[in-house]
């Protein structure tokens, strides 16, 4: 995979288009099932774990897999071809022109957040920016008196990374300054964008506070009341209610809003066609990658050996749509697909199959990190440990080969942390300890596993990289707590209940009950507030973070496509809730017509 990271602007010549933009049918590095060991040999598994599996074990009860090696080996796009790829690129070249031809300050805006909801915006990174840069940001942030063009500004331009202060809202508060003005109670074009934009506040911006409670009282008034006749508006109102535009993620709801877009009244066809076709050509490159990632999955056997695990290469692929949204990052979301799968697999291990005494060898054995510590495991654990063992040391192998740093210890670090911290809640569920909500919490947003997949993406979306930044990465910086954090709370929320029900220690929701003596939904409202608190946190750091603006975007993804897997406060993962797979069906399978 590349080891230069950056944005690049996209040429003008059509043939580097074509050549260049969607590269991901390029052969993509395939990272291998064995790694080179300390001492130089290949680390490779023959055992025969299954005939160990004992039964009177707990089950997670988990369904086979939707999709099998041979159904997702026989995935083909005829979007792969030539023709679609010189169309996309000339389309890419004509939307260019109305982005920089734009006079109409707003409208502009309105494109680029067009263009981001149906997930072609990257195509455009650099005119993105010279727009921003040239026009907006100099401007002076008090110069605007409209609220639905100082709301779309204020949150396009946070959203990518730009410092805006909450007092571009002061002119529309009351006398006091305690409240906005009721006057803008019925600018429901004004009130969905200031709504939208309040989820981007920082700790401590009461405006912004203010603001999402004004805008949600009249919307959900408006709403109820039937005062907006406008079907797209009433559709995008109803839609930021249900969730809002900041917290979802890029790819997997593209489809969704090509569908609103063109039934609007507004809507350019030049647009409209390469959102069309764009998606199909990811969907032929996402396609590669999953197949690239199933031939890993079925080679390391850990499904045929370890028949309590779940058998979810396709949603772990998944994950990675909506973390690593860019098309350059192909390699990436191969690796992301193969990290999934290994901490799910370790995850069942310790929550579902080990005993506590086999749990306590296998956590010395992640420690120790060599060889030797396979000989004092059991057999099923042998394939498990030595599976993560290559793929980390593999990987490591790269960024070294690539960027002349090694990661090794770090990577080691980020395993050592996950599985001390499943210990602790196998030590939990074995004793019977019903932790309070701060003592879960601060284990529990380890185990969750972000941090292997943030330490690995870390290596791999940084170009130059810094030992200050290595070391704050690995003391876990707010921006990786935080990530984490909204990624145990989502799945909290939609698997707490499956996951009490079959043995496993309380989760957020249980944890608060117990301790506040709560009812369920009063529990669920608070770790909402939560979610709401930490999102704050990633806010601010996604203003002012020091590491790359790909790992602070994937960071951000990660807990935003928490969110997604886990909407609706359902298991989309384990269960294959219908609506994720809805989801996942039309961004992978079903070619957009």
């Amino acid at each position: 995979m590349s080891s230069i990271i950056m944005q690049v602007a996209i040429p003008t010549q059509t043939n580097f288009l074509r050549n260049n933009l969607f590269h991901g049918f390029s052969k993509l590095r395939r990272f291998s099932a064995t790694a080179t060991t300390h001492r130089g040999l290949r680390a490779r598994c023959s055992l025969q774990a299954a005939n160990e599996i004992q039964t009177g074990r707990r089950t997670g009860g988990y369904q086979p897999t939707l999709w099998d090696f041979n159904s997702i080996q026989s995935f083909n796009s005829e979007y792969k071809e030539e023709m679609h790829l010189e169309r996309a690129a000339a389309l890419i070249e004509q939307v260019k022109m109305l982005l920089l031809e734009q006079v109409d300050d707003v409208r502009c805006l309105e494109l680029i957040d067009d263009l981001r909801r149906m997930g072609i915006s990257s195509h455009f990174d650099h005119e993105i920016a010279q727009i921003f840069n040239s026009k907006y940001f100099n401007n002076n942030e008090t110069g605007e008196r409209d609220l639905y063009s100082t709301a779309l500004r204020f949150r396009l331009l946070r959203e990518h990374g730009f410092s805006v202060s909450q007092e571009v809202f002061d002119y529309f508060k009351n006398d006091n300054g305690t409240d906005f003005n009721p006057s803008f109670a019925h600018d429901t074009k004004g009130l969905l964008q200031l709504y939208e934009a309040s989820f981007l506040s920082a700790q401590g911006e009461e405006t912004l506070e203010i603001a999402r409670e004004f805008a949600r009282k009249f919307l959900e008034k408006r709403v109820v009341d039937h005062e907006i006749d406008d079907i797209n508006l009433l559709s995008s109102v109803e839609r930021a209610l249900e969730f809002p535009a900041h917290w979802r993620v890029q790819m997997p709801n593209a489809r969704s809003f090509i569908d609103a877009y063109k039934r609007r009244p507004d809507m350019n066809p030049v647009v409209l066609e390469l959102a069309k076709l764009d998606i199909n050509i990811v969907q032929a490159q996402f396609q590669q990658e999953l197949k690239e990632a199933s031939r890993w999955w079925n080679s390391t056997c850990l499904v045929q050996q370890l028949p309590f695990v779940r058998d979810r290469i396709v949603e772990c692929y998944y994950w990675t749509t909506g973390v690593l949204e860019r098309r350059q990052h192909g390699n990436e979301r191969i690796m992301l697909t193969k990290i999934n799968a290994l901490v799910t697999t370790i995850d069942d291990v310790f929550d579902i199959y080990g005993t506590v005494e086999e749990l306590q060898l296998f956590t010395a054995a992640i420690q120790r990190w060599d060889i030797e510590s396979m000989n004092q495991l059991p057999p099923y654990m042998q394939i498990c440990y030595l599976a993560v063992f290559n793929f980390v040391n593999e990987t490591a192998y790269d960024t070294l080969k690539e960027k002349g740093f090694n990661s090794v210890p770090f990577l080691r670090k980020a395993w050592v942390d996950l599985v001390e911290s499943y210990l602790i809640e196998a030590d939990w569920y074995y004793n019977g300890h019903k932790p309070s909500l701060e003592e879960y919490i601060e284990n529990a947003w380890i185990s969750i596993g972000g941090i292997p997949i943030l330490s690995h993406l870390f290596f791999q979306l940084t170009d130059s990289i810094e030992e200050e930044a290595v070391e704050s990465m690995h003391k876990y910086h707010d921006i990786v707590r935080a990530s984490c954090t909204i990624l145990r709370l989502a799945d909290d929320m939609g698997t707490s209940l499956d996951e009490v029900e079959r043995g496993d220690v309380p989760k957020s929701v249980q944890c608060y009950m117990n301790e506040k003596n709560a009812s369920e939904e009063e529990a669920r409202e608070h770790v909402r507030s939560l979610i709401e608190q930490t999102w704050k946190t990633m806010n601010k750091e996604m203003m002012m973070s020091p590491f790359s603006k790909y790992f602070v975007e994937a960071a951000a993804n990660l807990g935003r496509m928490a969110q997604c897997i886990y909407q609706h406060e359902r298991d989309g993962f384990g269960m294959q809730h219908s609506l994720v797979n809805k989801m996942l069906r039309s961004l992978l399978f079903d070619r957009y017509e």
